[in-house]
């Protein structure tokens, strides 16, 4: 790799020894996948924050290191809300060992709104570069945004942070971002719901796997393209897709889809993942909610108390700016939680069914709180957890 000065004199540990061995992971990187440069990057969104995932080694290693972040930077969703631990009903322990996690974090200058849609906290642009970690996160800014980012793993992005930069290669670059494969839609798809592009995401990122796709026969909004992407890189490992006629580079770069495979896909094939099974708590959020699915929620909410828990997730600033909205919705009983999510919160490990309206949580509940999913509308989260 060609390094600038100021890269070298990184490299040589002349800012300090934490930057030299984050230079030397990013520059690692950079070699294993051909990188010939770094690239300033505008902002980095770090995963491995939640003490379930990266426990006590992964603390202490976070401790050892000393320096600051030089571009904004933000965690993924911890295990549990910074401020309402005791009230979603997080072990003691637990708790300690998280807010750890989090100190060490913030002495590193990373932002602690812990949050998978750190788009709606800063503004990003086409064509910015990042080094974003969490799959959601980096389908929704390659894909709905246009800037370009790879998934970094959780040091790599944190490095980044440190750094302010991350090696040039992958989705980084303009000819790697062309579509690979063509997803052509054959359903009704005028009155889908954002459970519904999920459930498409779901089946899609198994037919793509790590190919870029490009999708037609659909008219998405962006809560919907979030929950389409999201799932498409639960199932597979799509970091970017196109939507024919809606997504930026679609619109604006002519894609020659000659030679490219066709996959069809029917509406039957999506509506068998909507299977009716009982369920002990409602989940939703997954990636955090927005503004106008919190609204949607409080809506369906009114005069209505829940029978079960009933969980909504969205970052804080979300929960910030639309305070009348979350009060509205917790008359319920149902309860808005920041910085947490459903599959990285120890505390739904306690429930042996949970309904949710995203594609992702259909795909990880299983595995990260062992767990039957059902899936559904919003509609249907409230009639199943008001009932």
């Amino acid at each position: 790799m060609e390094l600038d000065r100021d890269e070298e004199r990184i490299l040589a540990g002349e800012r300090g020894e934490t930057r030299q061995k984050m230079l030397e992971l990013l520059v690692a990187l950079g070699k294993v996948f051909g990188a010939e440069r770094l690239v300033p990057i505008k902002s980095a969104q770090v995963s491995g924050a939640s003490y379930k995932t990266i426990g006590e080694y992964g603390l202490q290693w976070l401790s050892s290191l000393d320096a600051k972040a030089v571009v904004p930077a933000v965690l993924n969703p911890i295990g549990m809300p910074r401020g309402r631990w005791q009230e979603m009903g997080v072990d003691p322990d637990f708790a300690q060992k998280q807010q750890a996690v989090v100190a060490a974090y913030e002495r590193l200058g990373i932002g602690i709104e812990c949050t998978c849609t750190p788009y709606y906290l800063r503004e990003t642009d086409f064509g910015d570069h990042l080094a974003w970690s969490e799959s959601s996160a980096v389908s929704y800014a390659n894909s709905v945004i246009g800037a370009r980012t790879n998934r970094e793993g959780g040091p790599g992005a944190l490095a980044a942070a440190l750094v302010g930069k991350t090696p040039c290669y992958g989705l980084h670059l303009e000819q790697n971002r062309k579509p690979q494969l063509v997803i052509d839609v054959k359903a009704d798809t005028k009155n889908w719901s954002i459970a519904d592009y999920g459930a498409l995401g779901y089946h899609a990122g198994k037919l793509a796997g790590n190919r870029i796709p490009y999708i037609t026969g659909i008219r998405p909004d962006k809560d919907q393209l979030k929950g389409l992407g999201a799932a498409m890189a639960a199932t597979g490992a799509v970091a970017l897709y196109h939507v024919a006629g809606i997504t930026p580079e679609a619109v604006k770069r002519p894609f020659d889809l000659t030679g490219l495979d066709t996959i069809a896909v029917e509406s039957a094939e999506i509506r068998k993942l909507f299977k009716e099974i009982p369920v002990d708590a409602v989940a939703v959020g997954c990636p955090h909610c927005s503004p106008a699915e919190l609204e949607e929620i409080a809506r369906l909410l009114i005069g209505k108390v829940v029978s079960m828990p009933f969980y909504i997730f969205a970052s804080q600033g979300v929960i910030d700016n639309n305070l009348r909205t979350v009060d509205a919705i917790e008359k319920s009983g149902a309860r808005v939680f920041a910085d947490t999510c459903m599959v990285v919160s120890p505390v739904m490990e306690q429930y042996e069914a949970i309904m949710v309206n995203s594609g992702k949580a259909l795909a990880y509940v299983p595995d990260m709180c062992a767990a039957v999913a059902r899936i559904g509308t919003i509609e249907e989260c409230v009639r199943v957890g008001t009932e």
